[in-house]
């Protein structure tokens, strides 16, 4: 991938700890996280060891929303809470819908933050609707960690849902980052045999230059180091990591895969927004926002509050009855 052009020389000379902090703070953007729970909230709301990757029937439920930022601010001090129509272990698949829905949430997120509005629209709709949160242990900024060891925790779920469900297969849909891993999943882990549909919005497929940023990080010794220990999944999706080289070698798509991918002209974290995209082939669909509403200025973070989107989502899962996106 092509650098974007932002680097400038007067940037070399800054502090590595300056450096890399701005690059944390930019990789922690891969999912559009806007805010933070404050030291006390997240101490009287401590998350167990054991959240990452799973769910109880005693996670609360928490209210449809209508956009990330309110989402993710409820769930700043409900660090377990699951999206309204999700993680009902009793749902048997239908014939108009006969794969469960599996939601994959991106870097800095959680599953009720990314799934507010979509979860309850796809209950709604007919299916079985899943979500996961995984790549962390605490609070509501999650999918920090390794993305490898994030995909196997994706895979362990995929087994719980076929298994509850009777599903032989499940369809996935994520965001950023959440788009771009279940791809490690299929390639690597199996996966190629249990997903039938990836619909991935804005995902970090090729990476990002984080503005320039990322790539600028790369030029002081040890800065991505820095970065890689305090956020794995960080350093992992930056234009040219060793993790993306691995997971675009050869074929970047299986077969026996339906591969959908959304983006938006205005996105701002996966930069430049075509590295969303994956290489042309028959089980590809590579689709803008603006493709069908061009006055949509939706940006990374909102995508999954977008009706466009929404529309977008649907009709990937089910293209026989596939509608005209709202605009």
């Amino acid at each position: 991938m092509r650098s974007n052009g932002t680097k400038r020389e007067r940037h070399r000379r800054r502090p590595v700890a300056l450096l890399t902090g701005l690059a944390v703070a930019a990789c922690l953007g891969l999912a559009g996280a806007t805010a933070a729970p404050s030291p006390a909230a997240a101490a009287a709301h401590p998350a167990a060891e054991t959240r990452a990757g799973s769910t109880t029937s005693a996670d609360p439920v928490g209210p449809p929303q209508t956009n990330f930022l309110s989402a993710f601010l409820y769930s700043a001090t409900r660090p377990s809470v699951v999206p309204t129509g999700a993680n009902d272990w009793s749902c048997k698949p239908d014939r108009a819908h006969p794969r469960p829905v599996v939601l994959v949430h991106g870097t800095a997120e959680n599953r009720y933050a990314n799934w507010a509005a979509l979860s309850p629209t796809l209950k709604d709709a007919g299916y079985c609707v899943f979500a996961l949160d995984y790549g962390g242990t605490q609070g509501p900024m999650l999918a920090t960690g390794d993305i490898a060891k994030s995909a196997a925790q994706l895979g362990a779920f995929v087994d719980r849902v076929r298994a509850a469900t009777g599903a032989a297969k499940v369809d996935v849909v994520g965001h950023s980052q959440g788009g771009m891993m279940p791809r490690y999943y299929i390639k690597n882990l199996g996966g190629a045999a249990k997903v039938d549909k990836l619909v991935a919005l804005v995902p970090s497929n090729h990476g990002t230059t984080l503005i320039g940023i990322g790539l600028l990080a790369r030029l002081i010794p040890g800065a991505d180091v820095v970065v890689g220990a305090g956020c794995p999944a960080c350093e992992q999706q930056v234009v040219g990591s060793r993790f993306l080289k691995d997971l675009n070698a050869g074929a970047e798509t299986h077969p026996d895969v339906t591969y959908t991918v959304i983006s938006t002209w205005y996105d701002e974290v996966v930069t430049p927004y075509t590295s969303a995209f994956l290489d042309p082939a028959r089980n590809v669909t590579n689709e803008t926002l603006q493709g069908h509403c061009l006055l949509n200025t939706t940006a990374h973070i909102n995508i999954t509050y977008d009706r466009t989107a929404t529309g977008l989502v649907m009709n990937a899962l089910d293209p026989a009855h596939a509608q005209r996106p709202p605009c």
